[in-house]
């Protein structure tokens, strides 16, 4: 039976990614594999490369063919060159490391004003504060919509028609109540 180190095809339409995989020579592109020994997208600058190195030295020491796009894999990953016992290559490029966006801010500020004036972005609150303050919200706004109601009622003064009115119920209470206490005195006269 003869083996096959391949590429498999995965990913979706115009985004092609890659495993490299030990396969039986009749079997079809995508099909069953022996086994999984790397991945690789063509995608990304520089491309990913990443092959377990022990295995594939172990399959192609038995004797599995490499096809071309797997072999020139292996010679840029080193694997290659291992094993046919020659000087190794460069290393392989690495993509660099994403930059933290408030350093990027913070750059292009100092470049158009010359110095940094202000940090580019506020402290995040954490979540549970978020929860707290809406809780507390909630409740404030209740309160004000009563106090909106009747902060009118409290503003208004009263009126010219009513004012009299008021004053003249004020004596006559206190008219009725002075012949109440002059009737007992009454009572105790006779």
């Amino acid at each position: 039976m003869a083996v096959k180190i391949r590429l498999k095809r995965i990913g979706k339409k115009r985004a092609p990614h890659y495993r490299i995989v030990v396969m039986d020579a009749r079997t079809k592109r995508d099909g069953r594999a022996i086994e999984e020994i790397g991945k690789y997208n063509p995608k990304t600058e520089p491309s990913f490369i990443h092959v377990e190195s022990d295995r594939a030295q172990y399959w192609l020491g038995v004797g599995a063919q490499p096809t071309e796009a797997v072999e020139a894999i292996f010679k840029a990953s080193g694997d290659w060159q291992k094993f046919k016992g020659q000087d190794a290559p460069a290393p392989l490029r690495v993509k660099e490391p994403k930059r933290d966006k408030q350093e990027v801010f913070n750059e292009a500020l100092a470049e158009a004003h010359g110095t940094l004036k202000t940090e580019a972005v506020t402290a995040k609150k954490t979540a549970a504060k978020k929860t707290a303050e809406k809780k507390d919200a909630a409740p404030k706004a209740a309160d004000e919509a009563p106090k909106a109601d009747e902060a009118p009622k409290a503003d208004e003064a009263p009126k010219a028609d009513e004012a009299p009115k008021a004053a003249d119920e004020a004596p006559k209470a206190e008219a009725a109540e002075a012949p109440a206490e002059a009737a007992p005195a009454d009572d105790a006269k006779a």
